[in-house]
Formats: C-alpha cells, structure tokens, sequence
C-alpha cells in the first residue's frame, strides 16, 4: 500500500478515532447504567469518516448532523466535557443539558446539529449554504445524513435549489447499510445512493467510509469545488455501524458474521498498523495516546457527574429567538 499521507496526519487521525470509540464506548456503559437516559446511538464502527473530512475541511466549514452525533461534535472540537454533560442532562452541556443525545450543538466549533426528524438536517445544511454564499465567504457546509434519510422529499427539495444557486455544500450520506433496521434494498430500487444525484446533474461518488484516507480524499474534491463556486456534490460515504440503530435495538436483522466482516476493516486497527509498519511508531508512544484518551474520557465523565442540573427557569429560554421588531406597531 502506497503511504501518502505524512506519519503527523496518521497520528490525529489515529487519536481522534480513538477518542470517538472510547467516547461512545463509555456512553453505552452509562447508558446501561441509567446514567444516561432517552434515545441513545452510537457512531463505533463509522469512525473514519469524522476522521477524513476533519482533515479535508477548515475551522470555518460548517458540519450539520442527523441524530446519530456524538463523534461529529466531538471531532468538530466540543469538548468531551460538555457533550457527556449534555448526555447526563446537566446544565454545563453543549445544549445546557436541553437537547440530549440527539440534539448536540456547537456554535463556535461550527457544529449545527445533531437533528432528531429523520432528513430534516439536509434542508438546514442548505439554509446554512445559502447563507454562506449571500454572506460571500469561502466557507463550505457539510452536511451529513444516513441512508434511511435519503428517501425524504427534503432531500429532492434541497437538492433542486442547492445546483440552482450553486451553493457550497457537500451532501454526504453516512451509509451504514440499515435505516434502523430496514435495508437500503428493501427500500430502493436505487442500491447506488450517490446516483441520485444524476437527476440533479450534481457529481456524486461512492466512497470507502472504512478508510480515512479515500474520505479525505472525496471529501477533499468536493469541498475544493464548492470553494471555487462549483456548487454541490453527494457522496454516498459507505461505512458501518458495530452497535445496534440505537441502545434498544436487538440487531436481529443482520448476522453476526456481517458484522464481524466489517471489523476485520476496523478503520482504528488499519491506522495503527500503519503507523507501526510503515512509520515505525514504538508501543511506547501508541501507550500515550491511548492513556491520554481515557484519561479525557473519564474526565468527561467526572465533570458530567460534578455537573448541576438546569434550573427550573431554563425551562422556557431558547425556545424562541428572541428579537426586536420595529416595524411591528401595537
């Protein structure tokens, strides 16, 4: 294998996978502990595109998320600390301890969402993209959604007006081959979900969502081209997930074997191995890696439980935007 990525790239790529893993990892601990309570799913397996599009994008590109978004805030740099509080329900969350799992949030880090209506994302990643374009940045949207999402009118809707203005966002579907449960064949005639993009005459590609250097590179064309006003791009990002849809999920509709194949494609074991073979990284150094992650992961837990609870006159804050209407007359 052709090595062409500096041993700096594998070594972040390596501890912010691991991060993610850890992070969610301990999640599901808690969850089955009832320290976390509600809808709860996790991102394992599907590290490696949080990975690559980290280094494809800049600070000032904009992430939006569907519900499966613990990893993506992370790795758009919220804190461990804030989002395990947001799990808990504390008032130090991301969200003030109001939106829960699925619905994290990062305004500085240029993290929108974390979105619980199944689609309902890509339309905002379109709003957001607009945005951009009338405000005459370089900035770029990414705007992420899973294969279940891809059968949601918002999509067409938001396809249509993003290749009509030329907006500077990249679709990208996290296909993790299950809405919930349901397969993408037993949904669609159309297996290739990047193809759904010819109608619009938008580029679209199929990418291997196991590797974090063929997502860097995808994401990385699609981006360049939505800079230089070349408007939007789908990619179907093919990737994989270890846990069940969510924490209640009995995975029954899928074999132990399936699963077990992909692992053996484990995006974590295939940057270590690079950096040990190819790189020459000892033992020694991956150790430090890995103890500072659980020394961050069991910080963020730590700071979670020493976190209060929102006070009851939180209750009604951030439900509307509050603004002035001069034109308004009583």
């Amino acid at each position: 294998m052709a090595i062409k990525f500096s041993k700096e790239t594998y070594l972040y790529w390596y501890e912010l996978m691991l991060l993610l893993r850890r992070f969610e990892e301990k999640s599901g601990q808690l969850y089955g502990m009832q320290k976390i309570r509600g809808f709860c799913h996790l991102y394992i397996g599907q590290e490696a595109v949080a990975a690559g599009c980290m280094t494809a994008t800049n600070p000032d590109d904009k992430f939006i998320t569907a519900y499966r978004d613990h990893a993506l805030a992370i790795a758009k740099g919220v804190s461990a600390r804030s989002c395990m509080a947001e799990l808990y329900g504390k008032a130090t969350g991301c969200s003030k301890g109001k939106g829960g799992s699925m619905h994290f949030f990062g305004l500085k880090e240029n993290f929108f969402g974390g979105h619980g209506i199944v689609g309902a994302q890509i339309g905002t990643g379109g709003g957001l993209a607009f945005a951009e374009k009338y405000k005459g940045t370089k900035n770029v949207v990414l705007c992420f959604f899973g294969d279940g999402a891809a059968r949601q009118g918002m999509l067409h809707e938001t396809f249509n007006m993003a290749m009509l203005w030329d907006l500077p966002v990249v679709f990208i579907c996290e296909n993790n081959n299950y809405a919930m449960g349901t397969s993408v064949a037993r949904t669609s005639k159309v297996l290739d979900i990047y193809k759904l993009a010819d109608a619009y005459d938008m580029p679209g590609d199929s990418v291997d969502g196991m590797s974090p250097e063929e997502v860097h590179n995808a994401v990385l064309r699609a981006v360049n081209r939505a800079r230089e006003k070349g408007g939007p791009t789908l990619l179907e990002i093919k990737t994989y997930r270890y846990k069940g849809h969510s924490m209640s999920d009995p995975q029954k509709y899928r074999t132990k074997e399936e699963v077990e194949e992909y692992k053996e494609r484990d995006p974590i074991e295939h940057t270590l191995k690079v950096l040990t073979t190819h790189y020459n990284v000892t033992e020694a150094e991956v150790e430090v890696i890995n103890e500072r992650v659980r020394v961050e992961v069991e910080d963020s837990v730590t700071f979670a439980e020493e976190s209060p609870w929102p006070s009851d006159d939180e209750l009604l804050k951030d439900v509307y935007a509050q603004q002035d209407y001069p034109f308004i007359v009583d």
